[in-house]
């Protein structure tokens, strides 16, 4: 995970971001053993208090969780990432339908927008 952190957010949700991010896509696997908090910061240059609370968070939240002594994975359960998925793209998609209404088009342009979309990734 390389990452350039934006100073105007705290890096530890930055941090739960990116990971979520890896888990919806699949390049974090289910069951999928992560980095120990020392090696993480490390690679991120950050205090390993910030990785700690990173997982600490994405603990509570089911996505991650803890062996005692071989560390933390990524959930087993498909479901949570399931909605994971489900609850990234709704976010995605409200502020992106609030940011074009917000420019002046209604839903219908916007749907217009969005099927004549021409993107070099289709």
């Amino acid at each position: 995970m390389n990452k350039k952190f934006d100073n105007n957010i705290p890096i530890y949700l930055q941090i739960i971001d990116e990971i979520k991010i890896m888990i919806a896509s699949g390049s974090l696997k289910l069951g999928e053993k992560l980095p120990s908090v020392r090696e993480l910061a490390q690679n991120l240059g950050v205090n390993p208090n910030t990785i700690q609370r990173a997982f600490s968070v994405l603990e509570q939240e089911g996505l991650v969780f803890a062996e005692r002594t071989a560390g933390r994975y990524i959930t087993n359960d498909e479901v949570i990432v399931m909605n994971l998925k489900e609850n990234l793209a709704t976010e995605e998609l409200n502020k992106f339908l609030d940011y074009m209404k917000k420019i002046g088009f209604t839903k219908e342009e916007i749907i217009e927008k969005i099927k004549n979309s021409k993107r070099s990734d289709d």
